[in-house]
């Protein structure tokens, strides 16, 4: 859905009912959350289903998930409560430029293709702010996220997989969705397409359990209906592309992740089908003046991701 495109009023005050449902999963939880009536939920709901004339949730014995419309609304739901945030932050500020350490926790492609290339920027940008950066699998960033160790985190999700309720207290923002590639040893595959790809018994290689790799991988692999055991397994991707290389297997990587040179006797494939990598950055806010310093940071990364792939940039 364009919202651009779509000849409508939104009414701005609704929006915070569907982030609400979005964070939490489902209309009692959002009405708890709010500390309204689960009723006045539903109504704020309707009103904006009226408005927008989409269906913007999804009732399921699980919990109530928003639709792609509803998706869309609430990412953009998003970026306006952050702009609001971090505008009215700058305003109650003592200090004109943020200050003090924000810590950043994020995957290995997105430390180094994203975040490494601006921190000297940055710094001049806000010499008072600095960036603390760890790197770390998808499991140990949420966890240290919660314990508060880390104050955002960058995760990388297969984009099937299915939504899962924020726990209360953090937000989300949606950075990249980008293409699932095919890496194989050159030569492979006579045509880009899954069709040829189940004629192949190719050898798939064994990835991270925590790894968004890991979830793409399984579902096209039903798709084809793959049943041998992976070979191998790796966590760092220039490990694949060395066994791939040496005709040990295929695998599956993100755009983000494959450089420019691949290594010889390796090829990156476009396939249909293969669907997308969801890039997302959660974060908890901890008083104005640490909340400032997060929303600063956290609209650096939203705009450091839309100029790297900005045909991919959510939200």
């Amino acid at each position: 859905m364009d919202l651009a495109s779509l000849n409508v009023t939104i009414d701005p005050s609704r929006l915070r009912f569907l982030l609400a449902i979005a964070r939490t999963g489902g209309v009692l939880a959002a009405a708890d959350e709010l500390a309204v009536t689960p009723s006045a939920v539903s109504q704020q709901l309707a009103r904006l289903e009226a408005e927008t004339g989409q269906a913007l949730v999804e009732r399921r014995p699980r919990g109530t998930v928003l639709t792609p419309a509803g998706r869309t609304l609430a990412e953009a739901a998003e970026s306006i409560e952050r702009a609001l945030d971090l505008a009215q932050n700058r305003l109650t500020s003592e200090e004109e430029d943020p200050t003090g350490t924000v810590r950043v926790g994020s995957f290995q492609s997105f430390l180094m293709n994203v975040l490494v290339p601006r921190l000297a920027q940055w710094r001049e940008l806000y010499p008072l702010l600095h960036l603390d950066l760890v790197e770390d699998d998808r499991d140990l960033l949420v966890r240290a996220l919660r314990s508060d160790e880390i104050d955002i985190a960058v995760l990388e999700f297969d984009a099937e997989e299915p939504a899962r309720p924020l726990p209360r207290g953090l937000r989300e923002v949606p950075l990249l969705d980008e293409p699932w590639k095919l890496v194989v040893p050159t030569g492979t595959l006579l045509s880009p397409d899954l069709t040829d790809l189940s004629r192949q018994h190719l050898a798939w290689l064994g990835v991270d359990p925590s790894s968004a790799s890991r979830q793409a991988v399984r579902r096209v692999r039903r798709v084809l209906g793959s049943t041998g055991a992976p070979v191998h397994r790796f966590q760092d991707n220039q490990t694949a592309l060395a066994l791939i290389a040496a005709g040990e297997g295929i695998t599956l990587l993100p755009a983000l992740a494959i450089p420019r040179e691949l290594p010889e006797g390796v090829e990156a494939v476009d396939v249909p089908g293969l669907g997308t990598r969801r890039i997302v950055l959660r974060y908890r806010e901890h008083g104005e003046a640490s909340s400032e310093a997060v929303g600063t940071v956290t609209t650096l990364v939203h705009e450091a991701a839309a100029e790297l792939l900005p045909e991919a940039a959510a939200g």
